[in-house]
Parts: C-alpha cells; structure tokens; sequence
C-alpha cells in the first residue's frame, strides 16, 4: 500500500470511528439524560485567547461559531489519527486486532484529554469513576472501529 493509500484508508477508517463515538455518545445523552459537553467549546475559547486569534462576530453570532468550532476539532482529531494509522500501514506497521484497538483508543484519548488538561479547560484526575467510562467507552469503540475499517480497507 502506498503512503498516499494509507492516508486514504485512514481518513476513512477515522471517520467511521468518529461517527462511532459521536453516536455512542449521544445514545449515553439521552439514556443518562445528561447535558452534552462545553468542553469543546471552552477549549476553543481557551485557544483564541492564547493564541490572540479572535474568533469573528459579536453575541449569537460569534457563539454560533464557537459552538461549530467546538465539535470540530473532535473530527480534526479523529480524522488525524486515523489517517496516522492509516499511514503506519502503509509503512509496515502490523498489530493484532486487539493491540491495534486499544493503541488507536489511547492515541484518541490523550489527543482529547491532554490538551483540555494543559489548557486548564478539565482535569481528568478529578474526574469520577462515571465521568471516565463516559470518556473511555466511546474512545474504545472508536478505536475499535478505526483498526477494523482500516484493516477491512486494506487486509494486508
């Protein structure tokens, strides 16, 4: 498989995986009736403030934005890690079904997590037990779906 193949097969094997999270997600939503996350939202906040890039606009308008920002850099996440994978693939990187899932879930997870905990938007160590397994589980499932997307794109 070619480098430029591997980054193929990886975006797509991303993108079912970051549909696989989005969705277990919102199932977790509605059967826990909880709020969904500002956390996107605050760390795009937290980033124009760092950086001085402003988001544009005033009142709904500016908040419209930050709320499509938000869940964006979810699938800039998803999407990049797959495409990752996809390219170690194509350079020989061979690992079983369970080691590639749970190597995919990790890379997922610290690629959320580590940069809401270096920014001050959420400290995981605070955490409880619920507020993991609702972080974990559909980290999991995305990494499941992303090696066997990946692997089905490209059995080799």
């Amino acid at each position: 498989m070619t480098a430029i193949r591997g980054l193929l097969v990886g975006l797509a094997a991303g993108a079912a995986g970051t549909t696989a999270l989005n969705a277990v997600t919102y199932v977790d939503i509605v059967v826990r009736a909880r709020p969904s996350s500002s956390t996107p939202e605050d760390m795009v906040e937290k980033l124009s403030e760092l950086t001085g890039l402003k988001v544009p606009g005033q009142g709904d308008e500016r908040s419209n934005r930050v709320a499509g920002l938000g869940p964006l850099t979810g699938l800039i996440t998803g999407l990049g890690i797959g495409a990752a994978w996809g390219l170690a693939k194509s350079q020989g990187v061979r690992l079983s079904a369970p080691v590639a899932t749970l190597a995919i879930a990790f890379a997922a997870l610290v690629g959320s997590d580590a940069p809401m905990a270096t920014l001050g938007v959420s400290d995981p160590r605070s955490w409880h037990r619920s507020e993991w397994l609702a972080d974990a589980i559909p980290h999991l499932l995305y990494g499941l779906v992303t090696a066997t997307v990946a692997e089905a794109l490209d059995p080799r």
